[in-house]
């Protein structure tokens, strides 16, 4: 789900809520050594988001932030903000040649650089609590 994160609107905040959780608590983020991503470098992304970063001429960047059950990826186009909104069970990340991590929900994608060690220590960290947290049937969706 690609929404317009810039206003204060319920209706999409519970949207959000709805497909990948509130947010963490304090207690947890500290538990989890935080849930906030590096600075990540877009490198090529879907027509939809590659439309909206095409929009203005700064440098295309994103962050990701860790949920219960599922992640955000932010980024900014003239002075909105979106998220494409990914629940673990539609989650999908490879890492490619040249230090580039592909992270994909169903036919919306976008490829950042990883070049350094603390981008691919988060991609672990995010593997990891999926694989630990998914759910095992379709009754726990």
């Amino acid at each position: 789900m690609l929404v317009n994160v810039s206003y204060n609107n319920k209706e999409i905040t519970r949207k959000v809520d709805k497909e990948v959780g509130k947010p963490f608590t304090l207690k947890e983020r500290f538990a989890l050594k935080g849930i906030g991503s590096p600075k990540l470098f877009i490198t090529e992304s879907s027509p939809g988001i590659r439309d909206l970063l095409l929009l203005d001429n700064n440098l295309d960047t994103c962050n990701i932030e860790m949920r219960p059950k599922g992640i955000i990826v932010r980024f900014r186009s003239l002075l909105e903000t979106f998220a494409l909104v990914i629940p673990y069970y539609k989650l999908t990340i490879y890492k490619g040649d040249f230090a580039v991590y592909s992270i994909f929900r169903d036919h919306h994608f976008i490829k950042v650089r990883s070049d350094t060690k603390a981008i691919q220590k988060y991609f672990r960290k995010i593997l990891d609590y999926k694989a630990d947290n998914a759910p095992t049937s379709i009754e726990d969706l």
